[in-house]
């Protein structure tokens, strides 16, 4: 399940109590924020500046992008909690509304936590499989996701959506615009849906973390091409991880792959260690930003109109224009890389529900997810059958 850089300048996890709404203006010295006692800038980017960054580095017009054959999505009832046997752990954060948000510390495993952390990663792989066996036009996302809940406490496992600061399903499911933390509902999919599933276990104390994008019915080539190339960011993005590797690698390679495609990266979604704890250190961006960087230093005249050392604001924009703290991956670590593209429209607009978030302009997003172990290899894949 994805995480969330919030357009507040700070980074949250996906279930933070702490909702954003896309503003459409920013004054300059809102646009980044310095805090010299913790060495971190935080930006925010108006819609105006994000459309600037789309037209000077290639972004696809949005005026090309057509919805005229999909409806767009609309909220249907949702069925009460679905019950879980006493004998089950559950995970901390369960009795409590509260979100735990982002653990500080990576997630590095012994024998005993790699084997936990494989098992959870293959219940959590086969469950998604099910769930996309199920996709076909008529069936609602409510009974994905019974079938599903059902799956993963038969295995004596805990649907670790259920419950995290209060999302009400075992389950996400993101149908066509929505790009991630969709809630199943009565609304039944239809032909050429596509849909995001995201499932993850909590077994013996350990969080397994995957998502796939499936097809329903019979799709057409634009929504066939975004969900490929979504696939070879994240088969790339792996390729590049081991032990001594700088995070913003990842984003690197996710970002230039979507570019030679013109499709957006989703920004504000992030991956995120996983394992012991849900969300954890580090913070994995999707997306290289060093186009927005240089358009803000060269552009914006960002130098004069910042109240504070031009040398401390230099070494924490450095930490910008990397993939969060600049660190590297460390031998037997566990994160997931969960990149989000989109056709049109990158910035996200969050429903009323708290939780359901969907492209601005109602173009398609698509997005997949692994949990991955950092080995003397590379990366071995835990999230898949």
């Amino acid at each position: 399940m994805v995480g969330a850089l919030s357009l507040q300048p700070r980074i949250l996890s996906s279930f933070v109590g702490d909702r954003f709404l896309y503003s459409t203006t920013l004054p300059l010295h809102q646009l980044f924020r310095c805090n010299l006692g913790r060495k971190r800038v935080s930006m925010q980017l108006s819609r105006t500046l994000s459309g600037l960054t789309n037209l000077l580095f290639n972004r696809r017009n949005l005026d090309e992008v057509s919805n005229k054959k999909r409806k767009r999505l609309r909220p249907g009832e949702v069925s009460p909690y679905r019950p879980v046997p006493d004998h089950i752990l559950r995970p901390p954060y369960v009795n409590s509304r509260q979100p735990p948000g982002i653990a500080s510390g990576p997630e590095l495993h012994d024998e005993k936590g790699m084997e936990s952390m494989r098992a959870s990663g293959r219940l959590a792989a086969q469950v998604l499989e099910y769930a996309g066996t199920l996709v076909k036009p008529g069936v609602t996302t409510d009974e994905i996701d019974q079938a599903v809940h059902q799956m993963i406490i038969d295995n004596g496992a805990y649907p670790s959506p259920l419950g995290y600061g209060g999302f009400p399903k075992s389950v996400c499911t993101s149908v066509n615009e929505c790009i991630c933390h969709g809630i199943p509902d009565s609304c039944p999919l239809e032909d050429a849906d596509i849909i995001n599933i995201d499932a993850t276990v909590y077994l013996n104390g350990y969080h397994g973390d995957t998502s796939a994008t499936f097809f329903c019915g019979e799709v057409d080539d634009e929504a066939r091409n975004l969900v490929k190339v979504t696939k070879e960011c994240l088969d790339k993005a792996i390729s590049v991880c081991a032990p001594g590797v700088e995070y913003r690698k990842i984003g690197k390679t996710i970002h230039d792959h979507a570019d030679k495609y013109k499709y957006g990266v989703v920004r504000q979604f992030v991956g995120h260690g996983v394992g012991r704890v849900f969300h954890a250190d580090p913070v994995i961006l999707h997306y290289s930003n060093y186009s927005e960087l240089y358009l803000f230093t060269h552009f914006v005249g960002f130098w004069s109109s910042v109240e504070s050392s031009t040398n401390a604001v230099y070494n924490n924009l450095l930490l910008l224009a990397g993939n969060n703290d600049g660190g590297r991956m460390m031998l037997n670590q566990t994160f997931t890389i969960e990149p989000m593209l989109t056709i049109g429209s990158i910035n996200p607009v969050m429903w009323e529900d708290n939780w359901t978030v969907v492209t601005q302009d109602g173009s398609l997003s698509a997005q997949f997810e692994h949990t991955i172990l950092i080995t003397q290899d590379g990366a071995e894949i835990l999230t898949q059958c």
